[in-house]
């Protein structure tokens, strides 16, 4: 199925989120919206690649931090609009707890993940940023679910990611847990390989076959 985002949309957006300019953003948004546009092309086409580019912009020292951090701040007020699809519909039989490891402060990718999950029928626990593992665990006691899926967006955080896995692992071996995030462009998989119950989810395809192993239990 074709994108709703065409490439004269995605410059139009990412134009307006760069300059800081919320309201063509958001007339944008709206826009798309209006013509029932699916929500995994809504955030994978228009937020997550308008993201991306911004960090890469960052990254090349052509717009300050400050100006990336008001394009994500933008990007979750938008997401906001659609909050009403997203949780929609009734019984939800799985249930998927959600977070950013501890020092991990971008959350936007974990919460658009939470809300996939949502879309699919899932109940969705979002921690959010910057999760301690002791809290972590709490959570994980109390609300039992089918999976923990966890974000990691800056790979010298590598290292808590694996110490995080230790923790969960140890308590509770047989939970399975998605890891996914920016920070494996640059290496880290061959960690995870090390632990059974650890999916490594390079893409919404992958999450998706995932969501979809639970869909007739």
């Amino acid at each position: 199925m074709s994108s709703l985002v065409t490439e004269e949309i995605y410059l139009s957006y990412l134009n307006a989120l760069v300059a800081g300019d919320r309201i063509p953003c958001m007339e944008i948004v709206q826009e798309l919206i209006n013509k029932d546009i699916q929500i995994p092309d809504l955030y994978l086409n228009l937020f997550q690649r308008s993201l991306y580019r911004t960090g890469e912009l960052w990254e090349q020292n052509l717009i300050s931090v400050s100006v990336e951090h008001l394009a994500t701040a933008i990007t979750e007020r938008l997401m906001a609009l659609i909050e009403p699809k997203i949780f929609e519909g009734g019984f939800r039989r799985h249930s998927v707890i959600v977070a950013c490891v501890a020092d991990e402060y971008h959350q936007l990718g974990a919460r658009m993940v939470a809300d996939l999950f949502e879309l699919n029928g899932w109940r969705g626990y979002f921690l959010g940023a910057n999760t301690p593992v002791q809290d972590l665990l709490i959570m994980i006691d109390e609300k039992k679910p089918d999976l923990v899926a966890l974000s990691l967006s800056i790979y010298f955080n590598l290292p808590i990611l694996l110490a995080t896995l230790d923790r969960i692992t140890a308590l509770h071996p047989d939970l399975p847990i998605l890891v996914g995030g920016q920070a494996f462009r640059w290496g880290g998989t061959r960690a995870l390989a090390e632990y059974s119950t650890v999916i490594y989810i390079p893409s919404i395809e992958v999450l998706e076959s995932v969501m979809e192993q639970y869909h007739d239990q």
